[in-house]
């Protein structure tokens, strides 16, 4: 089972031009799902029946798996059924009848426009010796976190960006979200700005001679990573003395929450966020709606 396994994943990377961690998600599922299939003592991938899955599924549960986790296995389970269908490697498919309880809908973290300014605007940390290597860093790292409020970029979009998808004068940026989809994505000034000391100054202080397509890199001349920007940002968070948990896609939420707070159509927030369905988007307007319920009950006198 392994095999097909892999022959999938492949499949799913070259027709449907999933992301890299999307694809290791949906094999770590696929892997669990064979683990519990040899338990069963199923060794052949038409033997298997909707009893065998429904055990499979309930064995996470006992194991504490959380139900949005459950759901997205199940998800990654039905399509490889259904690959497997279309390759006539199974007659029927076992996940049809399969369900899992409804999801209520959760609405996304976000922070408010003061606490990106406090992140923004993070001191230095204490007892780092001051040199052009640090000061690159920093000044990297406030950009990146500037350009990702800017811009509502996925954590992943902007480790790839590369700088021939910036065009700084007409104030934009090209990028290849999800499916290898391009989208042009609006940076404001401030993002600019930031970017423009960034290009001229600290890149080249990075790069110490040396050259890279990527916008942002480290002192190795290496792209930046998600782990490292993800661990850069929790350190920006603790220096700002910002209370709430924020991570690269909390700073995803803030651009599209403070976007649709002010009024922007739920359209254009879509095109720039790259959503294929604004059914995705439209969970911003209940954040909206949340935030004024919340005005409403502590400040009206009978709320």
């Amino acid at each position: 089972m392994d095999r097909t396994i892999d022959e999938f994943v492949a499949y799913l990377a070259a027709e449907r031009g999933l992301s890299r961690n999307t694809l290791t998600a949906y094999g770590s599922d696929l892997a669990r799902l064979a683990e519990s299939l040899e338990r069963q003592r199923i060794t052949e991938i038409a033997a298997i029946r909707p009893a065998h899955l429904i055990k499979f599924l309930e064995a996470l549960a006992r194991r504490g798996l959380a139900a949005r986790s459950r759901a997205r296995t199940l998800a990654a389970v039905r399509m490889f059924f259904a690959y497997l269908l279309r390759e006539h490697a199974v007659a029927v498919n076992p996940t049809q009848d399969l369900h899992l309880p409804r999801l209520g809908q959760r609405l996304p973290r976000s922070v408010s426009q003061r606490e990106i300014e406090q992140l923004i605007d993070a001191p230095a940390p204490p007892q780092q010796p001051v040199n052009a290597v640090t000061a690159a860093r920093a000044a990297r790292d406030v950009a990146m976190v500037e350009l990702v409020y800017a811009t509502g970029l996925r954590v992943s979009e902007v480790v790839s960006l590369k700088v021939n998808q910036v065009n700084l004068e007409a104030g934009y940026l090209t990028v290849i979200g999800k499916g290898r989809k391009e989208r042009a994505v609006p940076v404001g000034h401030y993002a600019c700005e930031r970017l423009r000391g960034y290009l001229a100054e600290t890149r080249p202080a990075l790069l110490r001679n040396r050259s890279s397509p990527y916008l942002f890199v480290t002192c190795a001349a290496k792209p930046m990573t998600r782990q490292a920007f993800g661990r850069l940002l929790r350190k920006r968070v603790q220096r700002a003395g910002i209370a709430t948990k924020v991570s690269p896609h909390t700073l995803r939420h803030a651009f599209a929450t403070h976007l649709v707070d002010h009024g922007a159509d739920l359209r254009a927030v879509q095109m720039m966020l790259g959503h294929a369905d604004i059914a995705t988007t439209q969970v911003y307007t209940h954040v909206a709606r949340e935030r004024l319920r919340e005005v409403h009950r502590k400040f009206h006198p009978r709320g």
